[in-house]
């Protein structure tokens, strides 16, 4: 299961190694069908990369800081500083390919 992120754990969570954020809502249909894939992959990744969820409702300040204007966002951190951005539904394979090209 994916960590929650908020304001007060966010820069323990991404400082170090490789971290995908999920920005979402529970009213976005999108995110709903992205939520049991980044589960997965944070199962799949264990040890290897951190894999959180933003809500955006509950963390305004976390989507205005990254730009997040759609949701769902999913960014991809290393050592702190956002590399890469995907906007809209990502498959698990996309996603798993864009975290392991930063290991």
């Amino acid at each position: 299961m994916a960590a929650t992120v908020t304001k007060d754990n966010f820069n323990a969570t991404v400082s170090e190694g490789v971290s995908l954020l999920d920005f979402w809502a529970p009213w976005c249909g999108p995110c709903k069908m992205q939520g049991p894939i980044v589960d997965e992959l944070a199962e799949e990744l264990k040890g290897t990369a951190t894999i959180a969820k933003v809500n955006v409702d509950e963390e305004p300040e976390l989507a205005s800081q990254f730009g997040v204007m759609s949701i769902p966002t999913l960014i991809v951190f290393k050592n702190g500083q956002p590399v890469d951005k995907l906007v809209g539904l990502q498959s698990k394979e996309a996603l798993k390919t864009k975290i392991q090209n930063q290991l």
